[in-house]
């Protein structure tokens, strides 16, 4: 890989926020995230978080945060335009995802960045699990719960990520990395942040036996 520059593909949690800090660590230069919000753009698809939060993140990094509204149909037909614009405006030479060993992601994140002209880094891949998560703590990242499922349901929502809370996962026989998607995370702060985040209230919801951070936008029209 001959230029250095990246994009993100930034969900607000801990593997993206991780996989960030590591390709940032190996020497490359980052430039743009980007985000897949709902058809609405409230949220974003992935961990359901709004755009404000995911706004303090980018400013926290000091880059430019790219959210795209989509359907889940319209998903990657919309990713692929959207990083190669990016690509093409900062000239960027790879995008940086923080999947771990789930192959179907790797092809997929491979075939868009192949129709975008670049590369795709994965520089969490095939790393142990219960291993990066501790190197993430390590690392100073922190990060809080926002969704889990029915079997881990309303308690875990809005714990931070710590020693106890690994261990409760485990004994909940759940992936602590939560890879499987039994629970996605929001970084507040990280090395990388120039401040922490600025949480507002929430209150804890259920749809459709997953459950969720529902945060109060007043203060963010």
């Amino acid at each position: 890989m001959t230029d250095p520059r990246f994009i993100c593909s930034w969900s607000g949690g801990k593997d993206s926020c991780f996989a960030f800090m590591e390709a940032v660590r190996q020497g490359l230069r980052p430039v743009a995230l980007l985000n897949m919000m709902n058809e609405n753009g409230e949220i974003s698809r992935s961990h359901a978080l709004p755009a404000f939060l995911l706004q303090q993140q980018a400013a926290a990094l000091g880059l430019p945060l790219t959210a795209i509204a989509s359907t889940w149909q319209d998903y990657e037909r919309n990713f692929t335009e959207t990083l190669t614009r990016l690509a093409q405006q900062h000239q960027a030479g790879s995008a940086v995802f923080g999947d771990i060993d789930l192959m179907p992601h790797r092809e997929w994140e491979e075939k868009v960045c192949a129709a975008a002209g670049i590369e795709a880094v994965l520089p969490l891949w095939q790393e142990d699990r219960k291993m990066l998560v501790y190197r993430m703590l390590q690392a100073g990242i922190r990060c809080m719960i926002v969704s889990c499922n029915a079997h881990l349901g309303e308690p875990f929502l809005g714990r931070m990520l710590d020693d106890v809370l690994i261990a409760d996962l485990e004994a909940a026989e759940v992936d602590v990395c939560g890879e499987n998607g039994e629970f996605h995370t929001l970084v507040v702060d990280c090395p990388l942040f120039t401040a922490p985040l600025t949480l507002p209230a929430y209150r804890k919801v259920e749809h459709d036996g997953y459950w969720f951070l529902q945060w109060e936008t007043a203060a963010h029209p």
